[in-house]
């Protein structure tokens, strides 16, 4: 088996597949504790269903570099849903929730209906499957791809570490934060942008279906075992790197689809985790 994996590894799409699956699943679990906390664990999924209307749009437009629309357009949404919510002096307020699923489903719907009246392919449910569940997009990335996600993947990185504390009190008690000085609103604008710009680069690893996986699976698994908040964002990123690598070798080597394996291998982690915190409970 290993001769077979070492075999694969000579060829750059799946060296390529490797190094943005690592990064993306690091980006995507560090904000995954701030979401799960702030209960905003449904944004990844209608981000990511924002992010397919917007590629529907793309494909009907014929623009050849399609993350020029996918990208401001997926930006301008998470900040409507993570801020203008919040927004209680707007008489038109609509909760998260519901503002959420709103979204999620009429752009799912749009896009659907324009992939289909324009289609360019005549494998139309191939290419819709394709988009939904990441079964191939991984292994199709060209260099240009990978460098354009090295280089968003090392903003969020740097950004979250700049803005470790910052984040940390507004994840827990925004009065408290901003009573000390800290600007909320900001920071939540921050937070909306990078889990956008997450959510697009990880529709190319497990498609926009199962794209919120990434972001939850990690961060749950590790407070079934870890308490701090530091511990488990650093154990968050380890599961998921960990995850996602275990998934893509797998799928390559047993020609399974690569979003699904990867979503497994988290689903996995999961109960091995649960498995942990029950037996440590039961004997204390």
């Amino acid at each position: 088996m290993l001769d077979k994996l070492f075999f694969y590894l000579d060829f750059p799409f799946v060296r390529y597949a490797i190094i943005v699956g690592t990064l993306i699943s690091l980006c995507s679990s560090l904000l995954g504790v701030t979401l799960v906390l702030k209960r905003y664990s449904y944004i990844g999924d209608g981000l990511s269903h924002v992010a397919f209307g917007a590629l529907a749009i793309a494909a009907v437009l014929k623009v050849t570099n399609n993350m020029l629309i996918i990208l401001p357009v997926t930006v301008a949404v998470a900040i409507l849903l993570l801020c203008g919510s919040r927004d209680s002096r707007s008489g038109i307020q609509i909760k998260g929730d519901a503002a959420i699923a709103m979204v999620s489903a009429g752009a799912l719907a749009i896009g659907y209906l324009l992939v289909n009246i324009f289609s360019s392919s005549a494998n139309v449910a191939g290419d819709v499957c394709t988009t939904l569940f990441g079964s191939m997009s991984i292994l199709t990335l060209k260099p240009t791809d990978v460098y354009l996600c090295v280089i968003l993947s090392a903003i969020v990185l740097v950004t979250f570490v700049l803005f470790y504390h910052k984040i940390f009190a507004i994840t827990f008690d925004e009065n408290f934060a901003r009573a000390t000085g800290v600007n909320v609103n900001a920071f939540n604008l921050l937070i909306a942008i990078i889990i956008a710009a997450i959510i697009v680069l990880a529709m190319n690893l497990v498609g926009a279906l199962l794209v919120s996986a990434l972001v939850v699976f990690p961060a749950l698994s590790a407070m079934r075992v870890f308490k701090s908040f530091f511990t488990v964002t650093v154990a968050a990123a380890v599961i998921s790197v960990v995850c996602s690598l275990t998934g893509i070798i797998i799928a390559i080597l047993a020609g399974t689809p690569v979003g699904s394996t990867i979503v497994a291998a988290d689903i996995v982690a999961f109960l091995i985790c649960y498995t942990t915190s029950f037996i440590r409970c039961r004997r204390a």
